[in-house]
Order: C-alpha cells, then structure tokens, then sequence
C-alpha cells in the first residue's frame, strides 16, 4: 500500500502562486508516475500535470502549460506542483496520485492511488 498527502493549499490572489507538495509513504518504490488532478464544484476530476520518476518525463494538461510546473524528489519520495500565474478557473481541490504504469498518462484509471487532496482558491 501506498499513502499520499497533500500540503500546500490555500487562498491567494490571482496572479499570484502556491507551491503543492505529495508525500508518499509506503510502497513506494512501485510508483512510477506521480501525477496531480483537479476537482473544482460541479465539474468532474480533470487531469493536470505527471511526472516520470525515472526519466523526469512531464505532462500537463494544455490549460496549466507554462504556468504549472511539476517535479519530484525521489529521495523524499514527494512530489511537487508549482503553480503561477493562478487564475480563478484553477481554483479546485488537488489531488495527488501514483501509478504503477511506466508512462506518464492522464487517464485517472491508470493511478493506483490517491491522495486526500487540498484545497487552492484563487480570488479575482
């Protein structure tokens, strides 16, 4: 088994950027993709960044490019998500998830675990 937990969330203005971070536990060696989702009210689960963490491979969804930046640190088993330039659209809970699958996807069938996730909120 493996345990994710969000940090990082909170409100900030738009414009402005938050830091989110995943700590794994466990399993973690299985995990060979790390990938943050979005869920705001009302809308279904969206996929946003993932990250190889052998290759250092990214992806992100076409909304977040050049503004998100995901990235791992093995040796702490936590992955990041950069986000600037936040907009109110990005506003939603995140959620971290891991994956036994060797290539970087955005298929949240493909994720083997799930984080809690954590709250972002950008005001206008």
């Amino acid at each position: 088994q493996v345990q994710l937990v969000e940090s990082g969330g909170g409100l900030v203005q738009a414009g402005g950027s938050l830091r989110l971070s995943c700590a794994a536990s466990g399993r973690t060696s299985s995990n060979h993709v790390m990938a943050w989702f979005r869920q705001a009210p009302g809308k279904e689960r969206e996929f946003v960044a993932a990250i190889s963490r052998s290759t250092g491979r990214t992806y992100y969804v076409d909304s977040v490019k050049g503004r998100f930046t995901i990235s791992r640190d093995n040796a702490k088993n936590t992955v990041f998500l950069q986000m600037n330039s936040l907009k109110p659209e990005d506003t939603a809970v995140y959620v971290c998830a891991a994956g036994r699958g060797l290539l970087v996807s955005d298929r949240g069938d493909e994720y083997d675990y799930w984080g809690q996730g954590t709250q972002v909120t950008v005001s206008s």
